[in-house]
């Protein structure tokens, strides 16, 4: 009898998580090489597979939503050590690559004190960048730049406010507003997505 019970409650899982959460969009069979911030290889998505992921697209030259959203991923990093979610990796993708290099995300996340045990910050070719944005619809528009006396650039994008819940197939499942993000929103959501 019990053999019987385990592939119906699984099947039950399944069907719900399915209702809960239907898949929204991927990025097809792609696979894109990029470089995390310690200069190591990730061919993004397949490296999500086998784990349930969050992804959020950012730049550190950002003065406002970038900021926000990876404050909102350290907030939900800690509450999930917290709650003992252990299942969960997390990924920030840059779409400013020509300036966004690994050593400057590094030094990003180290002057934010982020915990890069399952955080990475990706970036990587601009071309394979925009292929992969493109392909799940994030958008980033470079506006217009500030030069000041000193050489000193300053430059913003307009883009997609996105932080998205992947599965372990590298399927999305659900976007959130990634600078307003509900925290307890999110972890309610990565609780009933691996019951």
């Amino acid at each position: 009898m019990k053999k019987i019970l385990i592939p119906i409650a699984i099947f039950f899982t399944f069907i719900s998580c399915q209702e809960k959460f239907p898949v929204l969009d991927s990025w097809g069979s792609s696979n894109y090489n990029l470089v995390n911030q310690d200069g190591e290889k990730v061919i993004f998505p397949h490296a999500l597979k086998g784990k349930v992921s969050l992804v959020t697209y950012i730049f550190t030259n950002c003065p406002d939503i970038c900021p926000l959203t990876t404050n909102n991923m350290r907030l939900i990093q800690e509450r999930m050590k917290k709650e003992g979610i252990n299942h969960v990796d997390l990924y920030s993708i840059s779409f400013d690559p020509e300036v966004d290099t690994p050593p400057v995300l590094k030094k990003f996340a180290e002057m934010r004190d982020l915990n890069l045990s399952n955080w990475q910050f990706l970036t990587g070719d601009k071309k394979v960048i925009d292929d992969l944005i493109h392909q799940i619809g994030v958008f980033a528009v470079r506006g217009d730049s500030t030069v000041f006396e000193d050489g000193k650039t300053i430059y913003y994008y307009i883009h997609t406010d996105r932080i998205s819940l992947v599965d372990k197939e590298g399927k999305i499942r659900k976007n959130y507003p990634g600078s307003t993000t509900n925290i307890d929103e999110v972890i309610n959501d990565l609780k009933d997505f691996n019951e």
